[in-house]
Parts: C-alpha cells; structure tokens; sequence
C-alpha cells in the first residue's frame, strides 16, 4: 500500500508534464531533430546508438530510449514526457523497496522514497525530455543494488553477473553512475554490515574484511574505467571539455567547494532552482571559498565524531562521492552547477536526515505523532515547491524568463528567451535578448547565428557573412558549426557567388552527413549552375533523410531539366501526396530556383 501510494503521489505531482511541450534546448538534438532517433527502433539507428558521440557522449541506452518513444508515440511530447515520469515514479519505489529490504525501517524508507519523488531539485531531471538519461540511468544503478544485495546473501558468478550487466546498462544511459563500485563499499558498511566482526553480521550476509571486500569490486572498477575513458574520448570528440586557459584548476576546486555548499542550500531550502547556472568566477570570493570549506569540514566531523549513527556517515560519503563526477573537476559544458547533477547524490541527503531525525527522535523519546506530522509538513512544502517549479517548464518563455531572474549573466536563458519569441513570430522582441547574450559572450555562436539571421532577413548579406564567418572561426561545436556553414552557403547564394555557396555547403555536410538544409543548398547551386546530374544526387541524398514536399518538388524539376520525364512524373506525383497546397509548393520552388 505504501509502494502503492509513492506511485501515486509520482503521478499526481507530474501529471502536468504531459500538457508540456518539447524545451528549446537540447529536446531537439535528442528528439526533434534528431533523424535517427525520429526514424524509431530500426538495426540503422541501433548501430548508430552504440557507434556515435552525439552530444559529447556515449550513452547508447538513452538514444534507444528516446528512439522507442518515437516509435512509440511519434513527436507528441506527452508521450515522451510520460515515460520520462514513470520512470521516475519507478525508481521512487525501488529506492522504498531496497531500503525496507536492507535496513528494516519501513516507515524512514518511505519517508527517503517520499522525499526523493517530491523533492523540487529532481524536477529538472523529470520534466525536461532530454534528461531522460538521468532517469534511466538511475533506474539501472538501484536495479544493480537490489543485484548486489541478493548477491551478498549467497555469492557467486551469476548474480555478480547479474550486478555486471545492470551496472553497464547503467553506463550505457549515463556516465553519472560511475561511482557505483564505491558506492557498493558504503552499503557494505551499512546497511549490510559486511564489513567488520561476524558480531556485526545481519540477515545471514556474512562479513568480509576490507581489502576483500575491495577486490570484489575491481571488475565493477574495470567497467568505471572503461567508461570514464570512452566518456572523456566522447567529450574531447564534442569540444565540450573546458581549456585549462578559460576554466584553471584552482578555479575548479574553488567552484567545487562553493558548488557542494549551494547544493546543500538547495536540499533544505529548494528556491532559485533553474536549468542552468552560469559558472562565474568572479562570484567565488575568498570569504566565500573559506566559509564552504570550512562547513563541509565541520560537517564531515560531526558525522564521524564518537559513534555517530552509520546511516549518517554513508549518507554524507554517499553525497560527496557520487557528486565527484558532476561537481566540475572536469569542466564540461559552461554551467558551475546544475540540478539534473543531484538527482543521484541527494539520495544520500535524504537518508542522512530521515535517519539522523529518526534516531535523534527516538533518544529523546519524541511522539511518534510528532515525527509523523513534521514528515508530513516536510513532505508537503516540498510537494507545493515542486509543483510550482514543474508550472515554469509549461512555457519555454516562462522557463527561461524564470531562469534569467533567478540566475545573473546567464547567456544561455537569454539565447533560449530569443529562441521562444521568435517561435511565437516576435522577431523584434527577440533580437534584444540574442545581443545581450553575444555581450555577455563574444564566443557565443547561438547569438551570433542568430544576429547574423536577421541581417540576412533585412538584406544585409554582408553583414550576415562576417556574423557566420565569425561563428565558424570561434565555435568548437560541430552542430553550431554546421549551421553556420548552411546558412553562410545560403548567405553567398543570395549574393550570387555560386563558388563559395558550394564550398559552405560542402563543408556543412562534411561535418554533419545528415545536414538537410545544406544538401538542399547543393542541389539548388548544382541546379542553377546546369549540373542537373550532380542536382539529381544532391536532392536524393536529402530526400533519404526526411521525405518532403519540398524535396520531391525540386528533385522533379532537376530530372525533367535532364530528360528524364517519367522519373520526374513519379517524384512530382510524392510531391502531390506529402503537400497540403500543391500551388504554394509550386510557387516556393520558383522563388528558390529564380535566386
């Protein structure tokens, strides 16, 4: 009944996610504009699952993840959104199930399962289709602990198997589980108890000494660092990887100390929550530094001082730990901190707290009333908080309003504020956020692309060739790149230079195969130029990634120009099926071809 009512507290909290729409940012590298994933489960995008470093990972699961939602539900957001709860709503009642099952404590698990399902820091990881790696891999990591605690009970080869394979599926959808083996350690300590005197043994798991314990896990270690080599080659491979010149070391570590402080701020007091916080380094004073690692010092020593409760001691190890990997040792991406990050390390939080109340409650002999009703007031501030926090991810203008409020210098917020009014056709609106973005961020290729568009739509072409120019010299991003190569061809082609229009575009597609737009702009420049051959490949070669009208339309002018009429019958007769204004289309390629 409990596991039941977690389930349905889940689904009530996130029943608002299925109205959401996709996010303008990254929902449409992982979904929206992704051709592999929105071609559905086929041996094509499988092997390009396991093979790509898309988005500066290797996550092979995820991409499958999203590739059967597409399959499943097409482009409709509230499919994809869905699932993204239930497995949420999963991992709540596996986090209740493993906890009741090691330690015993029905009432503290719930509370630990009730605080992870409602807590507002987890709503980023839920409502925000292209996290759907965090929810996955975490459903992956605590299937490969409920492995590990039946393991324990009666070792050998198939069920460490079974602990194997989970904890590499884990892998496979994020890189964030990495600390599972070290992790396993802890729950050797408690709750299992295996490590110590048999006096110390439960549940029939018999005890182990520490470098035993320490050997089992070399191969779950092996599998970390393979995965920690594949993820930093993925990362290279993306240019996501901050320079040592921009992010130095000391900086790192200052931000890290800062980081672990704001992260505890947000566990008790969840306000200011946003998608992405800047990394600033001019905010991290000396006072600051100090005052953060003075209190995670002071509180490492209260959780180890005299015979503190072993639940505190985990918990708090287990928080740090599992934070290492996202905590900006390894700067990757421009953010300082993110909330997606705490989605498994504040597991370790919740059981602190809930036990370290729990058995403060018990030594001083509180009501049981009155430990149930602060849960239920905890638990309630937290529920309203969330609530109010997964309203903001309805909109993508309020999100990133939202965020540029909460937050200071966020150029993101102020690129995807652009993003989200010129969606909604408010052009002269959007403009202001896209130069305040390219002020706060030179290098900032979003902005600049997107300052660079609308000098080409107010005819100023010259000014939009410097703009791409620019984006293709200081972004180290293929997909920006590519982009800005595209839409440079397009830029030279209005102009009139055939030579160089050819040369972006060739270029384009160099970097990006599946590039759609620049295949097109190779066959409008192979057409205008009377190659209707070189035309012909170029449409076809568009055409195989996504079947259009517009495509069809102009691969039919291209082979009727070569004489080839029965073929150019057959694409136009495509054309006539896939359009809904068969005059218009017409008119489109006219335009495009008299350029």
């Amino acid at each position: 009944m409990l596991g039941l009512l977690l389930v349905l507290g889940t689904l009530a909290l996130y029943n608002p996610v299925a109205r959401h729409p996709f996010v303008n940012y990254d929902d449409d590298r992982y979904v929206t504009d992704n051709a592999h994933v929105r071609a559905g489960l086929h041996w094509d995008t499988i092997k390009w699952a396991f093979t790509t470093f898309d988005e500066a990972n290797w996550h092979p699961l995820t991409w499958l993840s999203h590739a059967l939602d597409c399959q499943l539900f097409g482009l409709d957001p509230a499919g994809h959104h869905y699932m993204s709860v239930l497995l949420h709503a999963l991992n709540v009642v596996l986090i209740f199930w493993l906890l009741c099952k090691a330690t015993g404590f029905t009432g503290r698990s719930f509370i630990v399962a009730a605080l992870f399902a409602l807590h507002p820091i987890n709503v980023e990881s839920v409502a925000w289709v292209a996290e759907r790696k965090s929810v996955l891999s975490m459903m992956f990591l605590l299937l490969a602990m409920g492995a590990y605690g039946w393991y324990v009970r009666k070792p050998d080869v198939g069920r460490y198997t079974a602990v194997a394979g989970l904890f590499a599926c884990g892998l496979m959808a994020k890189p964030m589980v990495i600390t599972l083996p070290f992790g396993l350690l802890l729950l050797d300590y408690w709750p299992l108890q295996r490590m110590g005197t048999t006096a110390d043994a439960r549940d029939s798991i018999p005890t182990r000494s520490l470098p035993w314990l320490f050997l089992e896990k070399i191969p779950l270690l092996i599998l970390s660092a393979a995965s920690a080599v594949v993820t930093i080659k993925a990362q290279k491979a993306g240019n996501a990887i901050g320079s040592v010149t921009r992010y130095p070391i000391p900086i790192r570590l200052e931000n890290a100390l800062v980081s672990y402080t704001r992260y505890l701020g947000k566990c008790f007091w969840p306000s200011h929550l946003a998608p992405m916080y800047p990394f600033r380094a001019g905010s991290l004073t000396v006072p600051w530094v100090a005052a953060s690692a003075l209190l995670l010092m002071a509180v490492t020593a209260f959780v180890f001082a005299g015979t503190r409760q072993r639940a505190l001691q985990v918990g708090w190890l287990w928080f740090l730990g599992t934070m290492i990997p996202m905590i900006g040792l390894v700067q990757v991406g421009r953010q300082a901190m993110a909330d997606r990050y705490a989605y498994l390390p504040f597991l370790g939080l919740f059981v602190m707290v809930v036990w370290g109340l729990a058995d403060l409650a018990a030594e001083r002999h509180a009501p049981v009333a009155w430990l149930a009703a602060t849960g239920a007031v905890c638990l309630a501030g937290a529920a309203f908080v969330a609530h109010r926090q997964i309203g903001y991810w309805n909109d993508n203008l309020a999100l990133w309003s939202h965020t540029a409020a909460v937050t200071e210098g966020n150029v993101i917020a102020e690129d995807n504020i652009g993003g989200a009014l010129l969606e909604q056709g408010r052009q002269d609106e959007a403009m202001p956020h896209f130069r305040a973005a390219a002020a706060l961020d030179p290098a900032d290729a979003m902005s600049r692309l997107n300052i660079a568009a609308d000098e080409q739509r107010h005819g100023d072409l010259s000014a939009a060739i410097v703009h791409y120019s620019q984006v293709v010299k200081i972004t180290r991003d293929p997909r920006y790149r590519a982009t800005a190569l595209t839409d440079l061809g397009y830029a030279y082609r209005d102009l009139g230079d055939s030579g160089h229009a050819r040369k972006s575009f060739a270029a384009a597609v160099s970097l990006r195969p599946r590039n759609l737009h620049a295949w097109l702009g190779l066959g409008l420049v192979s057409q205008k130029s009377g190659d209707y051959a070189e035309a012909i490949n170029d449409y076809q070669h568009a055409l195989a990634i996504q079947s259009w009208d517009l495509g069809y339309c102009l691969l039919a002018r291209a082979l009727e120009q070569s004489g080839k009429k029965d073929e150019a019958q057959a694409a136009m007769q495509q054309a006539q099926r896939l359009t809904d204004n068969f005059d218009q289309l017409q008119r489109s390629v006219d335009a495009l071809l008299a350029r």
